[in-house]
């Protein structure tokens, strides 16, 4: 009985011009770059669908992954929604793979987190530093700066993301070179400084690496807060979260709507929901500093490093950081060996 209904449904659906294609993926979106690992997007997408009835897959790709496919689809897109590095996404709107949406909480977004059209918006920021498994060390100290990695003691222990392929990669790239007297407009110390580093036989994979922290194949990872403060707090391992004493960036990372989206009213949803209260939340207790300060919660606060250790932490100019990322890049597989 339940099958001839559900057959008698979709025969209605097609008779009044609604095809069976929009009939399966009614409750359903396609984000691009929410991977269960990363950020803790497991639980996010979870609270998607039990306040929405939206389900949305795990996606496993990085920022880079995730714009190259948006443009390789860009006639026929597949994605409804993508999580991005800002970089990337100044770059995707660019390529014009994204489309304008403002969320109604859209005056609450501090402006410079935004595009002013909507193209992308914040959701969170994080913080880079070194996330460090004390135990991997064996007994090693907890290096303090960025001039501590290139010590011999660290030799097979450091990890990085490729820079020239994820966000996280760039940013740490990016903070270096800060650190160490660069700018966006002269990266020669981060060249320099990761030249340097390969005789410690870096660990630099593409895909977010947390797991092979927490196993201890990777020591010390250049990588956010959230991830550190993660692994201590939720998967209780013995870890500890760096700002190095020469000084590192935070970043925002952002969504957008996708041009041309399949589902685009989920889609809609979906960003409404990351940037409601609840959402934001989640994304507070994944250690994740929410776009909205006042859905901070203060025992969440109380985990993070001293407010003072943040002083060394700073904002960047993100266009021009955008801009700059294809240039770097070329130059990175040139420079560094």
């Amino acid at each position: 009985m339940l099958s001839l209904l559900k057959r008698t449904s979709l025969s209605c659906l097609l008779a009044v011009g609604i095809g069976a294609s929009s009939y399966v993926q009614a409750e359903n979106a396609i984000c691009y770059n929410c991977p269960t690992e990363w950020a803790d997007w497991g639980t996010q997408l979870r609270a998607i669908k039990k306040a929405t009835g939206i389900t949305i897959p795990a996606d496993n790709k990085n920022s880079g992954q995730s714009l190259a496919q948006l443009v390789a689809e860009k006639a026929k897109p597949v994605a409804d929604i993508t999580y991005l590095g800002v970089s990337f996404a100044i770059q995707a709107q660019k390529e014009d793979v994204v489309s304008p949406y403002q969320p109604s909480v859209w005056n609450e977004i501090p402006e410079g987190l935004k595009d002013p059209a909507g193209n992308w918006f914040s959701i969170h920021s994080g913080t880079m530093g070194f996330m460090v498994n004390v135990d991997a060390l064996d007994g090693k100290p907890v290096p303090q700066s960025w001039a501590d990695l290139l010590k011999p003691e660290y030799k097979g222990l450091i990890g990085y993301l490729d820079p020239t392929s994820s966000f996280v990669g760039y940013v740490a790239a990016v903070a270096a070179n800060n650190a160490l007297g660069g700018s966006l407009d002269d990266f020669s110390p981060a060249f320099e400084y990761f030249s340097k580093l390969q005789s410690n036989d870096p660990i630099v994979p593409k895909q977010t690496s947390y797991a092979r922290v927490l196993s201890g194949e990777i020591a010390i990872l250049l990588d956010y807060d959230f991830n550190a403060y993660r692994a201590k707090y939720k998967d209780h391992a013995n870890v500890e979260f760096v700002i190095p004493q020469e000084g590192t960036i935070a970043v925002p990372y952002v969504m957008s709507l996708v041009k041309g989206a399949p589902n685009e009213e989920n889609a809609k949803k979906a960003l409404e929901f990351v940037l409601s209260d609840e959402g934001q939340a989640i994304w507070a207790r994944a250690y994740l500093r929410p776009v909205r300060a006042a859905a901070m919660p203060e025992d969440i606060k109380a985990q993070f490093l001293p407010d003072s250790e943040y002083e060394r932490a700073h904002a960047i100019d993100y266009t021009k950081m955008a801009e700059v990322q294809r240039g770097f890049s070329d130059q990175y597989l040139k420079e560094v060996k």
